[in-house]
C-alpha cells in the first residue's frame, strides 16, 4: 500500500475474514465477541491504520465450501491456500468493480509460501479469479509479467520492488523507510494449517452426521481437548473456566457432563451416545477433574434429552490415548 500510495494513486482496502484466524477464534470462544463486530471493529482500525477505506466483510459460512470442496487440494494440512487466494481475490474484483476501480493489489511475495506464491500459484489465482492482467503484487512485480496498469501509465514500474523468497528482511528495511508502522510480526498461516486442528476436522468429516460441520463447529474445533470415544461420539472438553462458560452457553442444547462436588471441565458430548458412551464421558470427565484420584466421583449428564447421574471411576492413561484426537 506504502508503495503505491508514494505514486498518488487512490487506495482502498478490503480485509476478507474467513473464520480461521486463531487470534479472532479466542476470542469468539473466550470473550463471546460474535463475527459482526469482530469485522466492524477489522474494518475502522485498518482504516484508521492505513489511511484509506477498508472494508472487513464475514464471509465464513460461504468459505466453508471452499474448504470442504478446494479444487487445488490443501497443503501440509487442511489449508486449501491456492483456492482461498482465488476466494479473496474474487470478493477483491467485486469490490473493484463497485468502486470503478482501475486493479487489484495484494502485498503476495514471490515465493514467500511455497504452495500458494510460486509463479504457477500467482497465475493461477490471477487467471481463475477473473483479474488476469488487473491483479498487481508491487513487492515483486518487477519479477513477474507487467500488468495493464503499469501498461496503461497508471503504475509507475520502474518505482515497483523486486522482492522474493520467504525473508522479510527487505520488508522490514523498507517499512520504516515508507512510514510504515504497527505492523505484526511475521507469522505463520491461519487455523487451517494447524496440526491439530486440522486432525479435529478430518475426524469430525470422516464420520456421518446430520449436516456437515458450520462457523460455530469451526469454533469449537479451535478450543478444547478432543476424544473420539466411539464411531457414534465426540467429546469435547473444556480446559479452562472461559471454554467450560462457552460450552455451556453456546452448545446448552448438550448433553453436557459436569461433576457437581468436584471443581472440573465442562464436556460436550456430540454425536448419537449410546449407554457404553455415556458411561466413557463420564469417566473422561472424572478423570479432568479435581476428583480424579478417587476411586469414583459424581457426574451428571444432562441436554440433549438425557438426564443421567453416574458413579465413574476416572478414565485411565490407555483409553485416554486410545480416544485423544
Amino acid at each position: 500500500m506504502a508503495v503505491l500510495k508514494k505514486q498518488g494513486i487512490e487506495l482502498a482496502g478490503i480485509h476478507v475474514l474467513i473464520g480461521f484466524s486463531q487470534g479472532d477464534m479466542k476470542r469468539r470462544v473466550c470473550e463471546g465477541v460474535p463475527p459482526a463486530q469482530i469485522a466492524e471493529e477489522k474494518s475502522r482500525r485498518f482504516s484508521d491504520l492505513l489511511g484509506i477505506p477498508v472494508e472487513a466483510p464475514d464471509l465464513s459460512r460461504e468459505f466453508l465450501e471452499v474448504l470442504r470442496n478446494p479444487r487445488h487440494g490443501y497443503g501440509r494440512n487442511i489449508n486449501p491456500c491456492i483456492d482461498c487466494k482465488i476466494f479473496m481475490m474474487r470478493k477483491a474484483r467485486e469490490r473493484m468493480e463497485a468502486l470503478n476501480a482501475d486493479f487489484v493489489f495484494t502485498g503476495e511475495v514471490l515465493g514467500q509460501r511455497p504452495m500458494s506464491q510460486n509463479r504457477d500459484a500467482l497465475r493461477t489465482v490471477e487467471r481463475e479469479s477473473g483479474l488476469a492482467g488487473r491483479l498487481l503484487r508491487p513487492l515483486s512485480a518487477r519479477l513477474l509479467p507487467p500488468t495493464e496498469a503499469e501498461q496503461k501509465g497508471l503504475v509507475d514500474r520502474a518505482k515497483l520492488l523486486d522482492i522474493q523468497g520467504r525473508s522479510r528482511k527487505r520488508q522490514l528495511e523498507l517499512a520504516p523507510l515508507l512510514g510504515v508502522t504497527g505492523y505484526g510480526a511475521p507469522a505463520g498461516g491461519c487455523a487451517l494449517t494447524d496440526e491439530n486442528f486440522a486432525k479435529r476436522y478430518l475426524d469430525r468429516t470422516g464420520y456421518p452426521g446430520p449436516e456437515p460441520p458450520g462457523p460455530e463447529d469451526m469454533f469449537l474445533m479451535s478450543m478444547g481437548r478432543h476424544l473420539r470415544i466411539s464411531p457414534r461420539t465426540l467429546l469435547v472438553v473444556g480446559r479452562n473456566l472461559c471454554e467450560n462458560e462457552y460450552l455451556e452457553s453456546v452448545w446448552a442444547r448438550g448433553p453436557l457432563a459436569t461433576t457437581p462436588d468436584h471443581p472440573g471441565p465442562t464436556v460436550l458430548i456430540i454425536g448419537d451416545p449410546d449407554e457404553a458412551d455415556l458411561e466413557a464421558a463420564a469417566s473422561v470427565t472424572a478423570r479432568y477433574s479435581d476428583g480424579k484420584g478417587m476411586p469414583s466421583v459424581k457426574v451428571i449428564v444432562s441436554g440433549g434429552g438425557v438426564a443421567r447421574e453416574f458413579d465413574a471411576a476416572p478414565a485411565g492413561d490407555g483409553d485416554l490415548d486410545r480416544w485423544r484426537i
